[in-house]
């Protein structure tokens, strides 16, 4: 059977765009059971609660729903189970040294396979506040309604 190359998304944490100011982003690995590995093959998981934290100089991830295998036994793992995210030393370091810093927190952004092994990608972030929200998605919107006038300039 040939090996998987190339890039399948699982899962993608959309909210965490309009919810914080994404400062610079990281490609981790994770440690995972089996079934978890089997789960994931199969689509399903969700981002939206995840968030990653530091305990005793490693990274955790949090919150983040994989839910059990449906063909697997006592095996099976548990769906919301802290899950130990790989970086390399120096990135751990810039890492800590960034979310000391108030207001900094670490969020999940996307779960793919990467040639048939998970990676999460991270992103240090600082949460937006209300009026930011709203400021971005009203020009999202403005920049729409400039695309559709000028698409509609074009066919007229």
């Amino acid at each position: 059977m040939p090996k998987e190359s190339g890039r399948k998304v699982v899962a993608t944490n959309r909210k965490a765009q309009h919810d914080y100011h994404i400062m610079d982003t990281y490609e981790a690995g994770l440690v995972l059971m089996g079934t978890e590995v089997k789960s994931l093959r199969e689509g399903r998981a969700s981002l939206v609660d995840g968030f990653a934290t530091f305990y005793n100089d490693e990274l955790w991830l949090e919150a983040v729903y994989i839910p059990e295998y449906l063909n697997g036994s006592w095996t099976n793992h548990t769906a919301r189970r802290r899950r130990k995210l790989l970086l390399h030393r120096d990135e751990l370091e810039k890492i800590s040294h960034k979310t000391r810093e108030s207001g900094f927190t670490i969020v999940p952004l996307q779960l793919y396979f990467l040639d048939s092994r998970a990676k999460v990608e991270i992103a240090i972030a600082r949460g937006k506040k209300d009026y930011d929200k709203r400021q971005s998605l009203r020009e999202k919107q403005d920049n729409r309604e400039a695309l559709r006038a000028m698409r509609e300039k074009n066919r007229g």
